[in-house]
């Protein structure tokens, strides 16, 4: 059995679907590393330093977390910490498509690399940072999606795009 294994995201914010699949991880690894993508490409919510605050709020009650960020290839950050497992949620058949297609495109830069998919609960299945966003965006009640250690959320600039429900 692996001893490690990195969770890489966004998390923004992280969500108790997210929580749940760390969870997971963790009955089958013993660390579960969780790399927050800067990614300014995808223009987060939220900044970096509160998304970092928010998964330690959110984790700290678990052992062996360790929750870092990175602003290289996923790859790159695996071989450096030489962890060559990768955790990866999946929700419904349209994740599946874009997550294998990542998972091969990393497997064809590291031979090494396995990437493991776990399905988050039933409960959590319908959850997305996305979904999070545009209801927290809108003024509604989020705190049965996300982890009640992260409320409330940061503050946010009004004029962030947001994905509309």
């Amino acid at each position: 059995m692996r001893k490690a294994c990195i969770y890489p995201g966004t998390f923004d914010p992280i969500t108790n679907g997210h929580l749940d699949v760390i969870k997971r991880a963790r009955t089958f690894f013993d660390k579960v590393v969780i790399a927050i993508a800067v990614n300014s490409t995808k223009n987060p919510f939220f900044d970096i330093d509160d998304r970092i605050k928010m998964v330690k709020k959110a984790t700290i009650h678990l052992s062996n977390i360790e929750v870092v960020s990175f602003d290289n290839l996923l790859i790159d950050f695996a071989k450096k910490r030489n962890i060559p497992t990768i955790i990866r949620g999946l929700r419904a058949v349209s994740d599946f498509e874009y997550e294998l297609q990542m998972g091969y495109a990393n497997a064809s830069l590291w031979d090494e690399l396995e990437t493991v998919y776990l399905m988050p609960s039933l409960k959590s299945a319908f959850i997305s940072s996305s979904v999070v966003r545009s209801i927290f965006y809108h003024g509604g009640d989020i705190s049965h999606l996300v982890p009640k250690e992260i409320l409330p959320l940061p503050k946010f600039k009004k004029d962030k795009n947001v994905d509309h429900l």
